[in-house]
This record gives structure tokens, C-alpha cells and sequence, in this order.
């Protein structure tokens, strides 16, 4: 985990400077000072380090400002932010910096707009790795079963600045809550129980963005789209960091399943 090496050696404040590298620095605390002096840390390191670096920072700070869109922080929001870094394996040490970058994003001068522009310049608009940032927050907020009006606007407000459509915006929404009905999380009267093989169905072409309509062609080449959009080792070699892997690994499992649901009904 090199990238995560020379995050706490401090270098990723300087090198990433402005908004991103003041967010990190104020994470880091002490170490931030202390730690080029005794890691002997490069400070050129690869752009796909420099990659991870902002997309940590970006996803735990922005998570943060969601969380307090509505004017508080409710439990249920820090459990929600907890369970992203439990999904990604995160370490204590990890887990304590994104807990920093969590109350960093909570801050009334928290810059989001600033904290996008660098993070979109870093990624070079790499469109599949923005969409994975913006699947991330969306699933984060929608993990409760409800999407606040506060949320819904920071999340469009964040969509549109990433250079994602409203319509765009909308039809993840629609894949991330059929994610969760397909897990069996859902919200509603059937939460727990989970789906009938009816609503299991309808839940696999939500999953897979197709309609019911589609035709056996439409519906391969969406599966075949979302796989590559979510396999983990092309992810990570566009700079996704490497504990993001297990959440995009989780993805690809629910993508294969409904796809399999979806042949099984139709027999091909």
C-alpha cells in the first residue's frame, strides 16, 4: 500500500497543495509535519498515488458535507460514513484519518466547490473513476432508505460539477436503491424479508439500468458496460485506491448475479 505510505508521511499535503492538501494536512495532524523528516519521502510520486491520494481525501471530506446538509449529523449518517470505511478494510489509523476528513466536511467553510475542482484536475476527468466517487456518496446517503431534499441538492450539486447529467444522476440513484433491494437491504414493508422472485427480477434490470423490454442484446452489452466500469484492477490502475477494490469486487458480484437472474427468466 505505497500510496498510503507516503499519505502519512505527509508528502500528499504538499504535493497535492491547495484545497485537497490543506483538507489532508489538517488530517494528518502532527504527522503531517514530522513525517517527510523521517520517511525520507519522494516528493514526485506517480500520478496514479497522487490519484488515490484525492480520491480518499475528496470521498471522506464530501461524505462529511452530505451528512450535514440537512443541518445536522444524525448517528445513523456516522454509522453510515463508519460502514464505508469498514467496507474498505480500513485500518485504525486509516480510519482516523477519515474520520478528520469526515468533520472536515462537516465545516461551515467547507469549500466543496474547491474540493471538486482540484479532485475533477487530479482525476484529468477520467469519467469511469469520477462515476465510481459519485456512486460512492450516493449509496452512502441512500444507506438509510431515505434521500433528504439537503442531500438530493448536494448530490446534484456534485453530479453537475463532475460533469454528470441530471438524467444521469438519476438513473444511478435508480441502480443504487435496486442494489440495495437485490442485497435485500431495502427499505419498506418487505425490508429483512427479503424479494419475491417477482420483485427479484425487477430488481436485476433496475440493477443492470435496462427495462424489462430490452432485448437479450441490450441487456448483454449493459452487463458487459457495467462490468468494465467496476472491475477492480482497471479501477485501481485509474487510480482508485486499493481498499476501494473490496467495495467495487462487492459491485461486480451484485452485477453477475442479476445478470445470471436475468438469463435464468429468459433462458439464454
Amino acid at each position: 500500500m505505497n500510496w498510503w505510505g507516503k499519505l502519512l508521511g505527509g508528502a500528499f499535503g504538499y504535493m497535492l497543495g491547495g484545497y485537497l492538501g490543506a483538507l489532508i494536512g489538517a488530517a494528518l495532524g502532527h504527522r503531517f509535519d514530522k513525517g517527510i523528516a523521517n520517511m525520507g519521502i519522494s516528493m514526485n510520486p506517480a500520478e496514479r498515488e497522487r490519484v488515490q491520494t484525492a480520491f480518499f481525501t475528496a470521498t471522506f471530506s464530501v461524505l462529511g458535507h452530505i451528512a450535514k446538509a440537512d443541518g445536522q449529523v444524525t448517528r445513523e449518517e456516522i454509522r453510515i460514513a463508519e460502514a464505508v470505511m469498514e467496507q474498505m478494510q480500513l485500518n485504525d489509523e486509516q480510519k482516523s484519518v477519515a474520520k478528520r476528513l469526515f468533520n472536515e466536511g462537516k465545516e461551515p467553510d467547507f469549500d466543496l466547490d474547491g474540493v471538486l475542482d482540484q479532485f475533477v484536475g487530479v482525476c484529468h476527468r477520467r469519467h469511469t473513476l469520477l462515476r465510481i466517487f459519485l456512486e460512492v456518496l450516493v449509496q452512502a446517503a441512500m444507506a438509510d432508505g431515505h434521500l433528504s431534499d439537503a442531500e438530493e441538492v448536494v448530490l446534484q450539486r456534485v453530479s453537475s460539477h463532475i460533469g454528470f447529467t441530471p438524467e444521469e444522476l438519476a438513473h444511478l440513484e435508480s441502480m443504487v436503491a435496486a442494489s440495495a433491494r437485490w442485497a435485500g437491504g431495502g427499505a419498506g414493508p418487505g425490508a429483512g424479508r427479503g424479494p419475491t422472485r417477482a420483485q427479484d427480477l425487477a430488481s436485476a434490470y433496475a440493477l443492470l439500468d435496462v427495462p424489462e423490454s430490452a432485448s437479450d442484446a441490450e441487456v448483454k452489452r449493459a452487463y458487459r458496460r457495467l462490468m468494465s466500469q467496476h472491475h477492480p484492477d482497471k479501477l485501481v490502475a485509474k487510480g482508485l485506491p486499493e481498499e476501494m477494490m473490496k467495495i467495487a469486487a462487492q459491485k461486480t458480484h451484485e452485477i453477475r448475479q442479476a445478470y445470471e437472474r436475468i438469463k435464468e427468466a429468459r433462458g439464454f
